[in-house]
């Protein structure tokens, strides 16, 4: 019997709430560049310094030993699904995100508007984070300008700041794809390769679309990600036996908790309304999944000063959901984006469990060092919910 049907086995259910908080990217270095410190150690954090003396703290693989993984994989694996397993597309998450509805055999990939150089090298992948409204503005554009390539439809739908959705519908195509990406500034667009009519079709669809974007500025290109199809996955309520809700900002992280069947709440664009939205949304939900954004961003901007100011506004607005006191409630990232590194990386996140049950480690502080320190140890993220579980008394005893 695998792991898996255990826990199904073990499972019980009861009236308790759980609350999971993943601030993005959280996780940090100290090295000699950030004065041996990390963003969390600087950080006045006096909600998370709460907690931390009611809990207790390890930290996270995300995937495995030193892969770096994407917030798709990051985000599976919270939500206890193994990411070497179950491998989604970033575009279809972030597709389902903004509310497309995906059919089968459809093609979805995430995009990034970019800068490119006259002679086609991209100078910021970012296109110096745009506003929405150029992003719609441009998308609607794209929209016009190409609406069908042979055979095969071209849906093209705006996300937030400079991230938009492309999905290809119709027949004979299927993923996964190579990105035309090419993972930093200095290189031309990649050539995306994998399904033959696929490929074929995201290279018309560049070759077409580039042109409409050359004296947008600084927004004259885009690449694309995570192209592929939507995979069957078991339900988050199946596999867990807990109703459950999404509470986010941006799309791709609705889409990840809609992949696995949480019911997608919409907020506007302030912490302290997803917090307050959190608390409301315990009323009727086993389970809520709350995700803050601006720690990554920060980290991937390589700004440490701009990670410490996101965690303290993260830290202000947790002050709503300890009030409400769920059951157990966690805070953790999906991954490590180090101010060094200007990007994701394989450093294991901290993860802090509070709940009746959880006991204190001795630890004041929510920090990388305390998470060493704690009685969690290093595991994978994968077992996160199974743990979060067996703190709400979800989970039976295994054998006489």
């Amino acid at each position: 019997m695998n792991h898996d049907q255990v826990y199904k086995n073990l499972t019980i259910a009861n009236n308790t709430k759980l609350a999971l908080v993943v601030l993005d990217g959280v996780g940090d270095i100290a090295t000699e560049s950030t004065g041996f410190h990390t963003p969390l150690e600087m950080a006045r954090t006096p909600n998370l310094d709460y907690l931390a003396k009611r809990s207790a703290m390890g930290r996270l693989i995300p995937v495995a030993p030193g892969i770096t993984p994407g917030s798709g994989p990051g985000h599976l694996a919270l939500f206890g699904y193994d990411p070497l397993e179950v491998e989604v597309g970033r575009g279809v998450i972030e597709a389902l995100g903004l509310g497309l509805e995906l059919k089968a055999g459809d093609v979805a990939a995430r995009a990034n508007f970019c800068t490119l150089d006259a002679q086609g090298i991209v100078t910021d992948r970012r296109a110096g984070r745009i506003d929405t409204s150029i992003c719609e503005k441009q998308v609607a554009l794209l929209q016009k300008k190409v609406k069908k390539i042979g055979d095969v439809q071209v849906i093209i739908k705006a996300g937030k700041g400079h991230r938009f959705v492309v999905v290809f519908r119709g027949p004979g195509l299927a993923g996964p794809l190579t990105n035309t990406d090419p993972g930093r500034e200095g290189l031309p667009i990649a050539v995306a390769t994998g399904h033959a009519k696929t490929a074929k079709v995201v290279a018309e669809f560049q070759q077409r679309a580039l042109p409409i974007l050359k004296d947008c500025q600084p927004a004259n290109g885009f690449l694309l990600r995570g192209i592929a199809h939507q995979p069957a996955i078991e339900s988050f309520h199946d596999r867990y036996g807990l109703k459950a809700a999404c509470i986010a900002i941006y799309p791709m992280y609705k889409g990840l908790a809609q992949l696995v069947g949480m019911t997608k709440i919409e907020v506007a664009h302030s912490l302290a309304e997803e917090f307050t939205m959190a608390v409301e949304a315990l009323k009727t939900y086993d389970f809520v999944f709350v995700h803050v954004k601006p720690t990554d961003a920060a980290g991937e901007d390589g700004n440490f000063e701009a990670k410490v100011a996101a965690i303290e506004e993260a830290d202000a607005a947790l002050a709503l959901l300890i009030a409400a006191k769920p059951d157990v409630l966690v805070v953790t990232g999906d991954h490590s984006t180090p101010v060094p590194v200007k990007g994701h990386s394989w450093h294991p996140q901290p993860v802090m469990i509070t709940s009746e049950i959880s006991g204190w480690d001795g630890l004041e502080r929510f920090t990388e060092r305390a998470g060493n320190l704690g009685s969690i140890g290093v595991m994978p993220a994968k077992y996160l919910l199974r743990l979060m579980q067996a703190h709400a008394r979800r989970l039976d005893k295994f054998g006489a």
